[in-house]
């Protein structure tokens, strides 16, 4: 006789942007801008946006299409979506 357990869902990694609001997460990685030679990677991670590090999106302003409010460990964030969309994270 086999058991079968149920396994909890593999959480799927997204991107910040795409994060429901209240939803925590971990950061996978934080991807270069195709136009600044990694700029703005460099910046977000100098904010704290690293690998590993817990993130939860606040608040959607102007139903979804203006800046997030983001919180990155003890800090709160106000970002744009293209900014948020090259941080890769994994549900909680």
């Amino acid at each position: 006789m086999t058991s079968h357990r149920s396994a909890a869902p593999i959480p799927q990694a997204t991107t910040l942007d795409q994060l429901p609001v209240r939803t925590f997460a971990t950061i996978r990685d934080v991807r270069s801008s195709h136009h600044d030679g990694g700029a703005l990677k460099r910046r977000l991670m100098e904010l704290g946006f690293v690998p590993g590090e817990r993130v939860q999106v606040l608040r959607r302003v102007f139903h979804g299409h203006g800046p997030l409010a983001v919180r990155v460990g003890t800090s709160t964030f106000a970002m744009r979506r293209m900014e948020s969309s090259l941080i890769e994270v994994l549900p909680a």
